[in-house]
């Protein structure tokens, strides 16, 4: 979400009324989340002005690690620079230690792709949020979900409940630090998710929903202490409600 959001917001510089527009004191501590979305806290140090050039040699964009050459234009400007240097900070301080976590394996790929794409540079931002976008459309949809057995075949569920609050097994990453919840795209995929941990038990899908939409599910290593809950299922493992009494 945060760099979904980043990208967006760099988009709109890199095409702004005004022309295109570098953040050259770009930390994260410049940005904060209002309502999802990512914005700029202070502009002062932001420019339109691009670098002017004669040559090629005169447009090579330097950053600590990493130096970039860049086209002079027939206009003797740098062409892109204020795009290119926005979109490597955003890699080097936020798609360097956000996009390698968390997302579902099938999908990791992809997001490698991105890293190493605009840690090279070879995307620009259009081809950047072109490539979130496709990552977001197969996340909300579920199209990223390979093909399996069905699972949830397994599992018996009652609506109306859920377990006791409590510490239950802590998987990552995990929406809370207490137990294990994840986000899922349907109670198959939870079944799955179950079914690869080494303690769960059980899961409960309630009506609680994140950024995307996607339901979040958490994920037991018991079920005996349920309470009613009209907006929860819980999802049980049938060999391990066997010989118990539902």
């Amino acid at each position: 979400q945060i760099c979904l959001s980043l990208v967006k917001l760099l988009f709109y510089l890199a095409h702004s009324p005004l022309g295109s527009i570098a953040l050259l004191d770009f930390q994260p501590r410049q940005f904060v989340m209002v309502d999802g979305n990512l914005k700029v806290t202070d502009m002062d140090d932001a420019s339109t002005e691009e670098l002017s050039c004669k040559e090629d040699n005169d447009c090579t964009l330097d950053f600590p690690t990493k130096s970039f050459p860049l086209k002079c234009s027939v206009a003797g400007k740098c062409e892109g620079i204020n795009e290119k240097k926005n979109l490597f900070n955003a890699y080097r301080y936020f798609f360097t230690y956000l996009l390698p976590h968390s997302a579902p394996p099938a999908l990791r790929p992809l997001l490698s792709d991105i890293l190493n794409a605009t840690g090279d540079l070879r995307y620009g931002i259009n081809e950047t949020l072109r490539a979130f976008e496709k990552v977001l459309h197969l996340y909300k949809s579920g199209l990223y979900l390979q093909k399996r057995p069905l699972l949830l075949k397994d599992y018996i569920s009652l609506k109306g409940f859920r377990t006791v609050e409590g510490e239950g097994h802590k998987c990552w990453p995990s929406y809370s630090h207490l137990g294990c919840l994840l986000s899922i795209h349907s109670a198959e995929e939870a079944a799955a998710i179950c079914n690869s941990q080494l303690h769960c038990q059980s899961f409960i899908v309630t009506q609680h929903r994140t950024w995307t939409g996607r339901p979040l599910a958490s994920f037991q290593s018991s079920w005996t202490d349920l309470v009613p809950d009209t907006n929860a299922v819980v999802y049980i493992k049938r060999s391990a409600s066997s010989g118990e009494r539902l």
